[in-house]
């Protein structure tokens, strides 16, 4: 973990973020004082939009949910598109 100061972190932002990027926190400083951290973000744990498709595919279907939504879908199939005009 690096220290760098409000002063250094206004004239050479750059250099900081592209380390933090790479994987280094920066303790930022302020008269000596922390006064907060720059941390690269977390590892994604999503799910690809293609992952996600597939897991929707291979879930098993409870038939009562199914026909839940059939029958709420049906009261929506009735009325006119609010969105067109």
């Amino acid at each position: 973990m690096k220290t760098i100061s409000v002063g250094e972190l206004r004239q050479n932002p750059t250099r900081a973020l592209d380390e933090v990027e790479h994987g280094e926190t920066f303790v930022v400083t302020r008269h000596r004082r922390e006064i907060a951290r720059l941390v690269p973000p977390p590892a994604s744990t999503g799910a690809t939009p293609e992952e996600f498709a597939h897991m929707l595919r291979s879930a098993p279907l409870d038939g009562s949910w199914a026909a839940e939504v059939a029958r709420d879908r049906k009261d929506f199939d009735d009325r006119p598109d609010p969105w067109t005009r």
